[in-house]
């Protein structure tokens, strides 16, 4: 079984805002793969499907994105998920707007949510999907993540969410993430 998670923060306040990126990419891998998002009561929205023969598991934590381990970690350990089954898909200031960027490992980079899966896993060696969001100018990095896209932007961000879901749809095929990395970075 493979876990992709999505992070971001739940609620409309928050809804297509820069920090959530996660949340709509795995909405769309969702929408491409015919799954349903349901509550569970491991403080996260769950969706799954089966993909040739395999049971995946498409997540988006309901802790906020600081919290996000605390879904995630007592989700692996129930459904006996490995950190290498686990891929996770965030947004990054240090890319460039529409820029995705695959990783099998490292640290949170200064994420907080990323920060928080490896604390509640214990183990930083997981996938990700980063996607850019760029970095603010002129405003504080707190009111930028939680900002929403300018319509200039949104069509920059839409291409990387394209390109996001073909990479992780690659990776499911194939199960060659060092293969997919080398095509899509």
């Amino acid at each position: 079984m493979k876990m992709i998670v999505g992070l971001g923060n739940i609620g409309s306040k928050y809804a297509k805002t820069r920090h959530n990126v996660g949340f709509m990419v795995v909405d769309d891998l969702a929408q491409r793969l015919n799954a349903e998002f349901q509550t569970s009561k491991f403080e996260a929205e769950v969706a799954t499907v089966f993909k040739d023969g395999e049971k995946l598991m498409l997540v988006k934590p309901s802790t906020y994105m600081n919290e996000s381990g605390r879904a995630v970690g007592p989700l692996m350990s129930y459904y006996n998920v490995a950190p290498a089954d686990l891929l996770v898909i965030h947004d990054d200031l240090d890319l460039p707007l529409g820029k995705v960027r695959l990783k099998q490992k490292g640290s949170a980079g200064g994420h907080n949510g990323i920060k928080s899966i490896i604390s509640h896993v214990g183990d930083p060696k997981f996938k990700r999907v980063k996607v850019g969001i760029d970095h603010p100018e002129k405003m504080s990095v707190v009111d930028y993540v939680l900002g929403k896209f300018s319509p200039a932007q949104l069509a920059d961000f839409n291409d990387a969410k394209i390109t996001a879901v073909a990479a992780i749809e690659a990776w499911l095929t194939t199960d060659d993430f060092a293969a997919v990395m080398n095509q899509y970075n």
